[in-house]
């Protein structure tokens, strides 16, 4: 079977920077040495380069999750030029591909079904069909000024951002090379490969707490590793919340910068999921997973009942609490509302809430004695 053509620029940068990477950065470490100065800049342009990538291209521009002033999205366009991944058009027409057609090997850009390697790097440094340029799904990007002038200077941002602008705060300071090596070389293989990770790793390693119909993980060493991009099992099943981890002690700092740039006005219209659609996601996982466990067990008819009543039990007190809660924060806007009919309501919502905490309980009670068996 003849492969596709090599595309060589691409191959050139991602098998030559690294091999720079290995030889040069550790030549220059070893007989001239890197001060403070050099690595607080590789660090910097590793984090503006990461939560660029991030923020900008991935949950602005590719999913719409929520909306940008013209200041923060010049920043991400810039920086995220910076990692050299294409330009914004590019890879939010490859990413909205791969979340439409994900794991088909035909149609997604970068389907982890088709290896390790291939969802790696592989996919970028030949001329696939699964890869074909088209536009069409990014006819929304097209109206953005800044996404076009990127794509029209990409080749020349690439160039002032990985080479000029090190080149030129190392000079300022003292140590062009030194900034370049470590700031540009270096910064740019390890931002490569944490980013390229969530196309391969996140599709192979971790928990599938909200689906199984397709193959992303969660999981919270990459999550670490890419500013929060790791709970890819969460971003799958819903791609367009702004969130990647949505518990407060999920290490997401995209989530978080995002948060805080709102609270000054720079971003705005920050999209979640609903509640009630993520707790449904997370239960019917956990109940397909006792499922198949209680239909290896000698009493597997009565488990499988009292699972589903249980189940039934638990959907019940979720969408009863969620539609009562739209209820009572619409109440709230109600200044007419009776200050009597507020405490009947209030009330009203906390038994829900009581409910479905029992409920919940009383699943987790029942799953771990499953599980116990």
């Amino acid at each position: 079977m003849n492969k596709p053509p090599l595309i060589v620029t691409r191959a050139l940068i991602l098998f030559g920077t690294p091999l720079l990477a290995v030889t040069l950065v550790p030549y220059y470490g070893f007989h001239v040495g890197f001060g403070v100065f050099e690595w607080s800049m590789g660090v910097l342009f590793g984090i503006m380069t990461l939560h660029s990538i991030s923020a900008g291209y991935h949950r602005l521009w590719s999913h719409k999750a929520y909306q940008a002033h013209a200041i923060v999205r010049l920043f991400y366009a810039i920086c995220g030029a910076c990692t050299i991944q294409n330009s914004i058009l590019h890879w939010s027409s490859d990413h909205r591909n791969h979340h439409k057609f994900v794991d088909n090997q035909d149609r997604d850009p970068y389907a982890a079904t088709r290896g390790f390697w291939f969802s790696h790097m592989g996919w970028m440094i030949r001329d696939y069909k699964s890869g074909k340029v088209d536009f069409s799904n990014v006819k929304d990007l097209v109206r953005d000024p800044i996404v076009m002038w990127q794509h029209k200077y990409y080749i020349e941002l690439v160039l002032v951002t990985n080479v000029g602008l090190p080149l030129l705060l190392g000079y300022l300071f003292g140590s062009a090379l030194g900034v370049f090596l470590l700031a540009g070389v270096l910064r740019l293989v390890v931002i490569h490969h944490f980013t390229f990770l969530i196309n391969s790793l996140a599709h192979i390693w971790g928990s599938q707490p909200y689906s199984d119909t397709n193959s992303s993980r969660d999981s919270l060493v990459l999550a670490l590793l890419t500013f929060g991009e790791g709970y890819h099992n969460y971003h799958h099943s819903f791609q367009g919340d702004y969130r990647n981890g949505i518990r407060w002690w999920h290490f997401d700092p995209t989530k978080w910068i995002i948060t805080a740039l709102a609270w000054v006005g720079l971003t705005s219209r920050l999209k979640r999921a609903p509640q009630l659609h993520i707790e449904k996601a997370r239960l019917a996982m956990q109940y397909n997973h006792a499922l198949r466990k209680a239909a290896h067990l000698q009493e597997a008819d009565r488990w499988c009942q009292h699972l589903e009543e249980r189940y039934a039990q638990f959907l019940v007190a979720l969408e009863e609490w969620a539609t009562f809660k739209r209820e009572w924060y619409r109440s709230k806007k109600d200044e007419l509302l009776a200050t009597i009919e507020r405490a009947e309501l209030k009330q009203r919502y906390a038994e829900l809430k009581r409910n479905v905490k029992f409920q919940r309980q009383e699943w987790h009670l029942l799953t771990s004695q499953l599980a116990a068996t």
